[in-house]
């Protein structure tokens, strides 16, 4: 791969993965998407457990990890490091057609991590919701590890979550610590850590795809659960007017703004950090020096560093993460 190709907007192949609770709406984005239970698209990812590969312009079919490996801080910027050395980020398309396994995810200091992998701090923007879709979204006031762990044990975890109902534009920001599960009819878009490890509290008593009980980790789980509160957050972006950026999350991974695109909309990449875009909605252009990219909601695309200059165009929303 030559050092000297000039930087564009990247557009890659989703890795798909089968999940007992997923189901078919990423088709309606136009993706090839494999038969059977499909629960989660790995939109741009570099992990151990699924790697994207470019489908335009000079790099296309090169995945993330060997355009990590050959072009790394000169296209990603000089942040673009994870602790493991991988690209920091995995963005991820979720289709929730029944509900998730009651889950909390550790982080980067957990003793018992697998070998290679990091804490899992994450964001959710729902992009649509069915009515009366909610999800689970931390503790209840006053349950601690002894409360939790004696509701395992009598068989009533869910007497100690919160359920909150949710719409499409809402969005979570759930730090390593917090309990949490989507629940059937959401389609989230993800901004995560790179990190594919998930502690399960709760699966229903259901089979997973292979007809057996889905592994639970009690033990990890209430070990890494922040029973004081990690910092998780909510919001409705409803309203967000045309043309200002709305800051969804921050955090020490990520900041992930929303942007309402009418018309043509000026834009720059940091210096030091690529730039990722998530149409949520509707569709338009990436335009810059060397050339314009369609979009159309579910597309995510990777600016890199150095792109510089460009501009959003249409009538679309957008979600802009980068590091911090």
């Amino acid at each position: 791969m030559s050092t000297s190709v000039k930087p564009y907007p990247l557009h890659f192949k989703p890795e798909f993965k089968e999940r007992v609770w997923g189901g078919r709406a990423l088709e309606q984005f136009g993706y090839d998407v494999p038969a059977g239970p499909i629960g989660e698209g790995w939109m741009i990812a570099d992990h151990a457990n699924g790697v994207s590969h470019v489908l335009n312009g000079e790099l296309a079919g090169q995945g993330l990890d060997r355009i990590r490996e050959e072009l790394g801080a000169s296209w990603l910027g000089a942040k673009a490091q994870s602790g493991n050395g991988r690209f920091p980020l995995l963005i991820k398309l979720l289709d929730c057609n029944d509900d998730l396994s009651v889950q909390v995810h550790p982080n980067d200091h957990y003793a018992g991590l697998p070998k290679g992998e990091l804490g899992k701090t994450e964001m959710w923007y729902v992009m649509d919701a069915k009515p009366d879709a909610k999800i689970i979204y931390g503790l209840k006031p006053g349950v601690d590890r002894t409360a939790m762990a004696q509701a395992i044990e009598e068989g009533r975890i869910m007497d100690t979550l919160q359920e909150v109902s949710v719409k499409a534009g809402d969005t979570f920001y759930i730090p390593a610590g917090t309990v949490h599960a989507l629940c059937a009819g959401v389609l989230v878009a993800e901004i995560q850590q790179n990190s594919d490890t998930t502690y399960r509290l709760y699966d229903y008593d259901r089979p997973g795809l292979d007809g057996k009980p889905r592994e639970l980790h009690i033990e990890d789980s209430l070990n890494v659960t922040d029973y004081a509160g990690a910092g998780a957050s909510r919001m409705s972006t409803a309203g967000t007017p045309a043309g200002e950026w709305l800051t969804l999350a921050e955090s020490p991974y990520f900041v992930t703004d929303k942007g309402v695109v009418q018309g043509v909309w000026p834009q720059e990449t940091p210096a030091d950090s690529f730039v990722v875009l998530i149409v949520a909605e509707g569709s338009g252009s990436i335009g810059w020096a060397d050339g314009k990219l369609d979009a159309k909601a579910g597309d995510c695309f990777l600016l890199p560093a150095p792109l510089g200059a460009y501009t959003l165009d249409g009538a679309m929303t957008v979600l802009r993460s980068r590091l911090p």
